[in-house]
């Protein structure tokens, strides 16, 4: 028999959409053609199969080889088809045996002798080919990540000689170890009670994490702004696996090295200021994940934050709310998910702090106008962070609370927001607040009341009241209060801060 089908997946943002090889040798002069829209990658597959069918000792057909990759109008790129074209063309020509080929999936590229390397998107695929109930032969190199998803049936292999011997029933290849997730588990070096003082800040950043919500740190350099920042991934509800996979998939295709004992640990993401708009969301003609989806389930952190360029800034506005961002192309759109808690520092002023005497009223606001108002007004929490009273250095930090004892209490604090509603109070839509964060009607009316002498828009009442939902979730109370909404009012010092200023210029 001249013809052979062998299944592989190609690589579409996060998806693995199934590829048929199919391959036929007809009669004629020798020739090797592939068809089915592939790259130039793809296309230069047929040197790289050629040399390494010889070299592993068998034998290349002399005949006219036509390659099809179907669906034929799916774009096909990267050097994942060598394997399953070099499979394909040693069934057709009858040098291994055909009867078990449509329960495998394969994927891999190959070297001139032989060797396989890896490839990037791993994971994806082998969610993919655990869904259609089918093994997925992989590098070797990839086989640990493919790993995770404990569904699949993962086979490892580093050279192409080592499939003969498999499907001639001679010396079966082992199913790939499923590890046990305690076993991948990482101890986090950075802790939150290695930061001096702050007793406001750490309450700030507990009630972030609780709730989900972003923050903003507004301070003078040097007050710890950046620190602090760095301490959230670690105090965080840990990721379930299912979300552990959502992330180790996007990493898996943005080909981001994923170290095997923190795949559980949040992503933390930290782009420069001079990142560019594609670099924040993705891009580029076969569109891939920018930074914020690189951050999903964990956290984005800007910090110096006016001198990101503000068109950059507000393309954040839409995933902020969404959870996701879409790519458009003329062709196709691609949709990546971005479930980011952003979090913020920056300073006061152009000069660093707020009574230097070295900028004027209207060149401080003229500074934070860099930051749009529907920007700011989707950051849940604003707080200043002071400098550091005299003293403050030589106190003992040995009783600091550990990033630990703090997550424990976070991750308490979640499970009842998860058994209340289903999520993160961030997360409460429009229309569950009135179910889920209802006051009295004095605690209303104070609320009303407050929200129109502060000029808050509608979207900052509601971001007020999860914020009270959170605390009173953090003390384990039932019924939102007064002093909730109070402190929850207290976290808006970007709206006091740009009031003073715009007052002081009019004057």
């Amino acid at each position: 028999m001249s013809l052979a089908c062998v299944f592989s997946r190609a690589r579409l943002g996060l998806e693995s959409p199934l590829v048929t090889v199919e391959v036929h040798l007809a009669n004629g002069l020798p020739a090797f053609h592939i068809v089915g829209l592939p790259e130039a990658s793809v296309k230069e597959a047929k040197d790289r199969v050629r040399s390494a069918i010889i070299n592993c000792g068998y034998e290349f057909p002399a005949k006219r080889i036509t390659i099809n990759l179907a669906p034929a109008d799916l774009p096909k790129e990267g050097g994942r088809f060598d394997l399953p074209i070099a499979v394909g063309i040693l069934a057709a020509s009858e040098q291994i045996p055909q009867a078990d080929l449509s329960t495998y999936e394969f994927a891999g590229e190959l070297a001139l002798s032989g060797k396989l390397r890896a490839i990037i998107g791993e994971i994806p695929m082998a969610m993919a080919c655990s869904e259609s109930g089918r093994a997925l032969v992989l590098p070797t190199q990839n086989s640990e990540q493919a790993s995770w998803v404990k569904q699949a049936k993962i086979y490892a292999i580093d050279h192409l000689s080592q499939l003969f011997a498999h499907f001639a029933r001679q010396t079966l290849l082992p199913l790939v170890d499923k590890k046990s997730i305690k076993q991948l588990q990482d101890i986090n070096d950075i802790d939150i009670g290695d930061v001096i003082g702050q007793p406001l800040a750490k309450r700030a950043l507990e009630i972030a994490a609780s709730g989900n919500h972003n923050l903003l740190f507004i301070g003078p350099p040097g007050t710890g702004k950046t620190m602090l920042a760095s301490r959230l991934a670690g105090i965080l509800p840990k990721m379930a696996e299912a979300e552990a996979l959502e992330v180790a998939a996007i990493q898996s295709i943005s080909n981001c090295t994923i170290n095997a004992k923190s795949w559980l640990t949040r992503p933390f993401r930290a782009p420069h200021h001079t990142a560019s708009s594609a670099a924040l969301v993705g891009g580029g003609s076969q569109p891939k994940p920018g930074e914020i989806s690189l951050a999903h389930r964990g956290v984005l952190f800007l910090d110096e934050l006016p001198e990101f360029e503000r068109k950059v800034l507000d393309v954040l506005r839409e995933p902020m709310e969404s959870g996701e961002v879409t790519i458009s192309r003329a062709m196709y759109k691609q949709i990546f998910p971005a479930r980011f808690q952003l979090i913020a520092a920056m300073n006061p002023s152009p000069t660093g702090f707020y009574n230097d005497n070295r900028s004027t009223p209207e060149q401080v606001l003229r500074y934070l106008n860099r930051l749009s108002g529907p920007f700011l007004d989707r950051i849940d929490i604003q707080i200043e962070v002071a400098r550091l009273p005299r003293g403050t250095w030589a106190g003992d930090t040995q009783n600091n609370e550990t990033s630990e004892v703090v997550q424990q209490r976070v991750q308490q604090c979640r499970t009842r927001q998860i058994e209340r509603q289903g999520k993160a109070n961030a997360h409460i839509g429009t229309n569950e607040l009135k179910q889920f964060c209802s006051l009295s009607y004095q605690e209303n009316q104070f609320l009303d009341l407050a929200v129109e002498k502060l000029g808050l828009s509608t979207r900052a009442h509601h971001k007020i009241l999860k914020i009270a939902r959170t605390i009173a979730d953090m003390e384990a109370v039932t019924n939102i209060g007064h002093k909730h909404l109070v402190e929850a009012l207290s976290y808006r010092a970007m709206d006091r801060l740009l009031r003073h200023l715009t007052q002081s210029v009019a004057v």
